[in-house]
């Protein structure tokens, strides 16, 4: 049983199993133009989110309120193919911190890398061994969904317990080395970008970036966690996370993974340090806008 520390269990010990994810998925298609029917864009909407949230995607057994809590926001425009549509995709997800009601920040990216085929009520299917199917275009919509769900799951996993996403990670980077390939299809391959799906699986698999899943545990289990207890001892652990990511940019500039791991997370870094010993607060302040350098001002003006 996974997690049980966070959830208090009920109706005679047992729980039922349940797949991982609890997402949420909208599809908008204002920008597609008036000859297709946007009941199509309905359907499509009702079966990925049966897609996401029927499917198992990994061993681990979970309770239904141990399901991780994500949103998925397809933004499409019309390509000039019949039924191929272009556009972004962003994928938020949380994770619950410790005697709190508060869900912290796990994904918060877009992905403009988009390319697809769909008609409408064409059968979604994903098979870790064949993810290409016979038309590249209609694969590659489940392989961004499949993709994304694995990097999900192994990113709170990998919050919970050190290492603990590698398996899932390995899964992304299964799909990632079989994805499809055709017109249009991008954000597979490291050429196709330096912010993609090939560079975040390889960053989390990159036995040089080692420090990166010890900086997932660490800000989160370590940290997070650990504010009911003593919010002090936990900010000096969410400091040392900040000095950890310091280090590791400093020899690795300009990776992907440091700039994915902020995303959604200067709200959070702000109210942490806000209230922190002046000598904790001034070394924040000194090392998020670094680190974080789409929200330096931020972080300047709120931690003086």
């Amino acid at each position: 049983m996974r997690k049980i520390f966070l959830f208090v269990l009920v109706s005679s010990g047992l729980f039922a199993r349940a797949q991982e994810l609890n997402a949420k998925v909208t599809v908008s298609a204002a920008q597609v133009g008036n000859n297709v029917n946007k009941s199509a864009f309905t359907t499509l909407q009702t079966a990925l989110t049966n897609f996401l949230n029927t499917k198992k995607w990994s061993r681990d057994s979970y309770a239904p309120n141990e399901r991780i809590e994500c949103t998925f926001f397809l933004n499409l425009q019309s390509t000039d193919e019949a039924n191929v549509y272009s556009g972004s995709l962003t994928i938020q997800a949380a994770r619950p911190v410790f005697n709190t009601t508060y869900n912290s920040p796990l994904i918060n990216f877009k992905d403009d890398d988009i390319n697809f085929k769909y008609v409408e009520f064409q059968q979604l299917d994903f098979n870790d061994n064949r993810v290409t199917g016979s038309d590249a275009q209609v694969s590659n919509l489940t392989a961004i969904f499949a993709y994304y769900a694995y990097m999900i799951v192994g990113l709170d996993d990998e919050s919970f317990a050190i290492r603990g996403g590698q398996p899932l990670f390995l899964k992304a980077q299964n799909v990632v080395n079989n994805a499809p390939d055709g017109r249009g299809i991008k954000g597979w391959k490291a050429f196709d970008g330096v912010r993609n799906r090939y560079w975040l699986t390889d960053n989390l698999l990159n036995n040089n970036y080692a420090v990166i899943n010890d900086v997932y545990y660490n800000y989160y289990r370590l940290g997070l966690d650990k504010f009911y207890d003593d919010e002090n001892t936990a900010r000096l652990e969410i400091l040392n996370v900040l000095n950890q990511l310091t280090l590791f940019n400093n020899e690795n500039p300009n990776t992907m993974i440091n700039q994915f791991f902020f995303q959604g997370k200067s709200n959070e870094l702000v109210r942490i340090f806000s209230k922190a010993l002046p000598q904790d607060k001034a070394k924040a302040a000194e090392l998020l806008p670094r680190l974080d350098i789409t929200n330096a001002n931020v972080y300047k003006d709120v931690l003086k």
